[in-house]
This record gives structure tokens, C-alpha cells and sequence, in this order.
């Protein structure tokens, strides 16, 4: 959920309202999302998508990972920016919930770019020699600073990574806090802050962003 949503919701429709519009079969995923899913508020939603597209377009990708597909939202922003021979390989654990991405995947003009693998991420990383060229991660957070470590290898220079939630509600502010996921969200930020192979900034849209670009 975003900051301005829960405190200032008319700041929150302000952004949208000044935002590129959201393609059709988004604004429907969205809609489909909040009827069927008991947790809607995960979706990336409406101002992250924009940003999610505009970096995709500026960067046109070949190889895009994603981990944490959801119902796929995400997953089809990135798809916006790839190459004309560009792939995007999103990764998720939840079988239960696959038919909703598969869906909107299938009807996607996409559809054959989008590669859908129900698989645990670190296990995709450790066998993986693909290099990608951006990175989008937003599941399992008790796993970011795994993540990140397992990452490093697998980009370039320029090669541009984002961490969802990296603000955890402002737990991060937190000196002791006793939430595995909000100690090592706090440990990424602090690894990624202090590693000189890539520079970075922490964007407050929603719940943080941590935005990274290979150097």
C-alpha cells in the first residue's frame, strides 16, 4: 500500500490522476486482483506499473528476471519496454494463484515474450548463467539480502535492479526490531548502500523502492 494511499488519499488519486494512464488489460488485472485475491494490496498497482514501464522503455532489455509474479501486474509493465527479441522469466511459488497471470499472460500481445516458471527463486539464481539487464524483486522478504547476494553475478554494468518495500511501513526506522523481515530489509538497504559496484537512491513511492544501477 502506498504512504499517500493510507495517510493522504487525495494525494495518492493527485498522482494517479497526473500519471500516464495504464493500458486496459492492466486496468482490468487490477480490477480482477481486488475481486479474487485475499490480499490485493501486494499488486504493484497503478503509479509503481508506470515506473516499472517508463525504466523497462528507457533501458529496452533483452533478458528481464522477475521475482514474486503475483497476479502478474508487474510482470506485464516490464513486458512494455523489452526488446522486439526480449524475454521477461518471472518466477513464483503460489500454484493456487498462477491461473490468474496465466490468463492475463495468454490474452497479452507479450504472451510469447513472458516466460512463467512456478519456481523458488534461489534455487532459479544458483543454477542459472543468465546475465539480465534489469531486475525487479518483490516476494519474500525474509530472502532480500540472499537475493541481492545471488544477484550480483547475474548483471552487467547497467544492468539495473529494483527492491520493492524497502521502506516496510517505516519499520526500517526501527533500531532493534525484533520482524525477521524488517531486519534484513534493513540489512539490504545497508548492503546495498555501502557496495561500490553499484550506485543507488531509495525512491518513497509506496513502500520504497530501492532503485540500483550497476556501475
Amino acid at each position: 500500500m502506498s504512504f499517500f494511499e493510507e495517510k493522504n488519499p487525495e494525494m495518492d488519486r493527485y498522482l494517479e490522476n497526473h500519471a500516464s494512464s495504464e493500458p486496459e488489460n492492466l486496468k482490468k488485472l487490477r480490477r480482477e486482483t481486488f475481486q479474487k485475491t485475499t490480499q490485493p494490496h501486494m499488486i504493484s498497482g497503478y503509479q509503481q506499473g508506470r515506473l516499472l514501464t517508463i525504466v523497462s522503455k528507457m533501458l529496452n532489455p533483452k533478458n528481464v528476471l522477475e521475482i514474486g509474479t503475483f497476479t502478474g501486474y508487474a510482470t506485464l509493465c516490464l513486458a512494455e519496454g523489452l526488446s522486439s527479441d526480449g524475454k521477461i522469466t518471472t518466477l513464483d511459488v503460489n500454484e493456487d494463484l498462477a491461473y490468474l497471470p496465466k490468463k492475463y499472460f495468454s490474452e497479452s500481445k507479450f504472451s510469447t515474450q513472458i516466460n512463467f516458471q512456478i519456481q523458488d527463486a534461489k534455487e532459479f539464481l544458483r543454477n542459472t548463467d543468465e546475465v539480465f539487464d534489469l531486475i525487479f524483486i518483490d516476494a519474500d522478504k525474509e530472502n532480500y539480502a540472499e537475493y541481492f547476494r545471488l544477484i550480483k553475478p547475474r548483471t552487467k554494468s547497467g544492468s539495473v535492479i529494483l527492491f520493492d518495500n524497502v521502506l516496510w511501513y517505516g519499520k526500517v526506522l526501527e533500531e532493534n526490531p525484533k520482524q525477521k523481515s524488517t531486519q534484513v530489509i534493513k540489512e539490504l538497504n545497508d548492503l546495498v548502500a555501502k557496495d561500490e559496484d553499484f550506485e543507488n537512491l531509495i525512491l518513497p513511492l509506496r513502500d520504497g523502492v530501492n532503485f540500483l544501477r550497476r556501475k
